[in-house]
């Protein structure tokens, strides 16, 4: 196999549909100009029928020549040092991307992941939801005052930062409109609508592939 390779689900319910972690690697590449190929595993083996690749049955993982790599946070940081449109090449400008992309993972999705998660149940915790209001709170202060989250430009801890606010859960926690224009101002570049495009379409094919596979 050569090139990259950007492995996901073959099919998932509509409920995820823009929304799966892929999406995020699909975007990068985009946004770098990295041409990629998509490649499955079969959703409903999941948990098991990939283990060799992904230690904890999840997607998305990333394959490149003889390189191969998991969770989509180490992933788009190995998109990122490919390209200075990820990633800035100087010293201070990668660290501050660094951090930013690191804080997205650590400090914001480890907070709103379990929150929805457990609002999709009807199971709300107050002190989760308090923490999480503190985060975003002290997000919007820093959002407040720039365009960008590093180095003064769009970078890769922008396309993790704005994937993991975006969801409509959690936009709608709170009144944040300096978080709220800084996600429209990144989902509305070009590279993430092609890549969110690509991800339904590839599902919306699964479900005519499905359909037709059905017996009569």
């Amino acid at each position: 196999m050569s090139g990259l390779t950007i492995w996901t689900y073959d099919w998932v319910p509509e409920g995820p549909r823009g929304f799966v972690r892929d999406l995020r690697l699909r975007w990068a590449c985009e946004e770098a100009g990295l041409r990629y190929a998509v490649r499955t595993i079969a959703f409903e083996d999941r948990e098991t029928n990939h283990l060799a690749h992904q230690p904890f049955g999840q997607i998305p993982f990333l394959q490149d020549e003889e390189v191969e790599i998991f969770e989509s946070g180490a992933c788009l940081l190995y998109l990122a040092r490919k390209s200075d449109t990820l990633m800035p090449r100087d010293s201070k400008g990668e660290a501050q991307t660094l951090q930013w992309t690191i804080a997205a993972l650590n400090s914001i999705e480890m907070v709103t992941v379990p929150w929805w998660f457990l609002k999709v149940f009807g199971d709300e915790n107050a002190d989760l939801a308090g923490w999480m209001g503190k985060r975003l709170g002290q997000l919007e202060r820093v959002l407040s005052e720039r365009e960008w989250l590093a180095a003064g430009r769009f970078s890769v801890a922008d396309l993790l930062m704005a994937d993991v606010l975006r969801v409509s859960k959690v936009r709608a926690f709170g009144d944040r409109p300096a978080t709220e224009a800084y996600v429209k101002r990144v989902t509305d570049r070009a590279a993430f609508k092609k890549a969110q495009a690509a991800q339904i379409g590839h599902f919306e094919a699964a479900d005519r592939k499905r359909k037709e596979e059905r017996p009569h």
